[in-house]
C-alpha cells in the first residue's frame, strides 16, 4: 500500500490550484493528484472539447493571478471569449510550470474513500494524511430514464459527451436538444451553424430557459453586489449600506428597481418579445431569483436569428417517450431525430463512494433525511427576519416535476433533500477539528479561478492548523446552517436548494475567507476604485506570498 501526505482528487481549476499551492509552500511534500481523465483541465480536459466550445468569461477574467494568459502565446485578445482548446493548453502549461503535471495520475478513477482511525483495510491502494476533494459539481452527468430509450437506435448522449459524438454535426439530418440551459444553447447553435435542423425542447414541467445576460461586471463590482441580499454580505466591510438596502422599505424599493431595470434591459436587448419563436426563450422568473441559472451568449453568430429563421425550432413541452429515431412530446408532436442531446444537469454527489456506509451526512454531502434538524427552522426565521424581501418567494411552476430517473439512483438530483452542508462551503463540521479532509469547488460562481486560489489557500492554512476555528461546536453548526440554508431562499429558481449557489454573492464570500486568513480584502487603489472598478484575477496576485509573510511575522 502506498502512503502519501496529500491526495488531491480532480485536476480542474480547483485541483490544480490546490496542488500548486501545497507544492509552492512545501516543494518536498509527498503529494499526488488523481483524475479519471487522460489530461488535465476538468471541464476543459481534451476529451471534453467539442467544436465551437468557448468560455463564458472574457480573456482576463479566467486565468490564475500568478499565471497570466499571455496574448502572444495563446492568441486571444482582451475582451474575447476563450476557445476550449486554448483553455486546455493554458491549464496544461500551468500544471507543468508549477510541477503538478508529473505528480498527476491520469485515467485513475477514485472509487471509494474511507475514513480510518488506525491501520488500513488490506484492499486499500493509497493511504493519505490529508485529502482534498476537487471533483467539482459537473463531473457526473445526470441522464433521465427515458421510456423507449432502448429502441431509439441513434446517438443519445449528455452534453458532457459532446466531443465523443461530434460527428453528429456532419452525419445527422436533424437533432433534438433537450434542455434550456447554456449547454443546450451551445449544442443547438453548433448543429444549426453546420446546417443541421435543430429541435430544442424545453420542459414544460421544468424551470424554463436560462437567462442570457452579461453579468461579469455585475458580480465583480462591489457597488453592484450590494443589491443582492446575503447573510455573509457584511464581510465586505459595508454593513451600513447593506442594512439600508435590505433592511428598510426605501432600500428595498431601490433594490427592486435595480433588478427590474436589469431584467427589462436584457429582455429588450435580446428581443425576446419581437418574435413568437424567440418569446419561447424568455425566462420564466426574474433574474433576482436565478443565481447559477444565468449565462451569456458567446456564439460566433446570432442565436436568436437562428430561432427566428427556423433553423432552431423551440418547443415548450415534456418528452413522453422515444421510439426509433423519434421523440414524442406532450403536445402530441413527434420529432424525427438522428440524435438526442441531453442538457439535463449533473448528479448531486461526487463520483466517489465514501465509507463507512452512512457517513455522507457527517461529511456534509447531500443526502436524504426524514426529519430535518430543528436548527434549520430557527435559521429560516433568522434569514427572513434579516431579509424581508425574500419572504415573497416567486410562485413555482405548477406543472413542475423532477426528470424521470432510475429508482435506485441515489445520486440523481432529486434523490436528496439535504444540500451540501460545509463550514465555509469547504469543511464537514463533524470533522472540522480533525483537519484531514476538505472539499474545494463545491459551489457555483463565475469567478472560478479567483475562488479556486482563495479557497485552496484557506484549505492549506486549515491543514496547517490555521485559521482559528470557533471554539464552540454549536457556533460552527449555527454558522454552517445559516450559510447553507440561505441559498434555498435566495435562489429558489436556480440551484440554491441543492448546491452552494451564490453567483451574485461571491465577492463577500471571498472577503470572508480572506478575513479568516488575515489577508487584505480591499485590494484596489482608493475608495472610489474599490467601489466602482470590477475586480479581476490580477487584483489577487501575490496572495500566497502575503500569507507567508503574515505567518513569518507572527512567529
Amino acid at each position: 500500500m502506498e502512503e502519501v501526505d496529500i491526495v488531491v482528487i480532480g485536476a480542474g481549476w480547483y485541483g490544480l490550484a490546490a496542488a500548486k499551492t501545497f507544492i509552492e509552500l512545501n516543494p518536498e511534500v509527498n503529494l499526488i493528484v488523481l483524475d479519471g481523465s487522460p489530461t488535465v483541465g476538468g471541464v476543459w480536459s481534451e476529451h471534453r472539447l467539442y467544436p465551437g466550445l468557448k468560455s463564458n468569461n472574457m480573456k482576463g477574467k479566467l486565468e490564475y493571478s500568478d499565471f497570466p494568459m499571455d496574448e502572444a502565446i495563446y492568441r486571444v485578445k482582451h475582451g474575447e471569449h476563450i476557445p476550449g482548446p486554448v483553455l486546455h493548453q493554458y491549464l496544461t502549461a500551468y500544471s507543468k510550470k508549477f510541477d503538478v503535471h508529473r505528480r498527476t495520475r491520469f485515467n485513475t478513477w477514485v472509487q471509494t474513500v474511507e475514513r480510518i482511525e488506525s491501520g488500513a483495510p488490506e484492499e486499500s491502494q493509497i493511504q493519505t494524511k490529508k485529502l482534498v476533494v476537487a471533483t467539482g459539481l459537473t463531473s457526473g452527468p445526470f441522464m433521465p430514464a427515458f421510456t423507449g430509450a432502448e429502441s431509439f437506435n441513434a446517438p443519445l448522449f449528455h452534453t458532457k459527451d459532446s466531443a465523443k459524438n461530434a460527428d453528429t454535426i456532419q452525419s445527422a439530418r436533424s437533432v433534438t436538444v433537450f434542455g434550456g440551459t447554456k449547454s443546450a444553447w451551445d449544442a443547438a447553435y453548433g448543429h444549426a451553424a453546420a446546417g443541421v435542423p435543430v429541435n430544442m425542447v424545453i420542459r414544460e414541467s421544468g424551470h424554463g430557459p436560462v437567462w442570457m445576460i452579461w453579468i461579469e461586471k455585475l458580480v465583480f463590482t462591489r457597488l453592484l453586489t450590494w443589491f443582492s441580499p446575503c447573510v455573509w454580505g457584511d464581510a465586505d466591510g459595508y454593513p451600513r449600506i447593506r442594512r439600508f438596502l435590505h433592511g428598510t422599505a426605501v432600500g428595498r424599493w431601490i433594490v427592486d428597481t435595480f433588478w427590474g431595470i436589469l431584467n427589462n434591459d436584457v429582455i429588450q436587448l435580446n428581443g425576446y418579445d419581437e418574435h413568437p419563436e424567440t418569446k419561447k426563450l424568455k425566462p420564466w422568473y426574474d433574474s433576482f431569483w436565478i443565481g447559477g441559472g444565468l449565462s451569456i451568449t458567446n456564439h460566433g453568430g446570432n442565436f436568436f436569428e437562428m430561432v427566428r429563421s427556423g433553423k432552431i425550432k423551440v418547443y415548450i413541452a415534456d418528452m413522453i417517450r422515444l421510439s426509433e429515431r423519434t421523440v414524442y412530446l406532450s403536445t402530441g408532436e413527434a420529432l424525427k431525430s438522428d440524435a438526442l442531446i441531453c442538457a439535463t444537469g449533473w448528479k448531486h454527489l461526487p463520483p466517489i463512494k465514501f465509507l463507512p456506509e452512512g457517513i455522507d451526512a457527517d461529511l456534509g454531502l447531500p443526502h436524504y433525511i426524514s426529519q430535518p434538524d430543528p436548527i434549520f427552522r430557527k435559521v429560516d426565521a433568522e434569514i427572513l427576519a434579516r431579509y424581508p424581501r425574500i419572504k415573497a418567494q416567486p410562485p413555482g411552476n405548477p406543472h413542475f416535476k423532477p426528470l424521470p430517473r432510475d429508482e435506485d439512483d441515489a445520486s440523481a438530483p432529486d434523490a436528496a433533500n439535504e444540500p451540501w452542508r460545509l463550514h465555509r462551503f469547504m469543511i464537514p463540521p463533524a470533522y472540522i477539528h480533525d483537519r484531514s479532509i476538505a472539499f474545494a469547488g463545491m459551489l457555483i460562481v463565475i469567478c472560478t479561478c479567483i475562488s479556486a486560489q482563495i479557497q485552496v489557500l484557506w484549505i492549506v492554512a486549515y491543514f496547517a492548523n490555521e485559521p482559528d476555528i470557533p471554539a464552540s461546536d454549536a457556533d460552527i453548526k449555527w454558522e454552517m446552517a445559516l450559510h447553507t440554508q440561505f441559498g434555498k431562499w435566495r435562489y429558489p429558481c436556480g440551484y440554491g436548494a441543492r448546491y452552494s449557489d451564490f453567483v451574485f454573492d461571491a465577492m463577500p464570500y471571498l472577503d470572508m475567507v480572506l478575513d479568516d486568513l488575515g489577508l487584505k480584502k480591499s485590494r484596489k487603489k482608493g475608495r472610489l476604485a474599490e467601489i466602482l472598478e470590477p475586480y479581476g484575477p490580477g487584483d489577487y496576485k501575490g496572495l500566497v506570498d502575503e500569507w507567508k509573510a503574515l505567518r513569518k511575522k507572527a512567529q
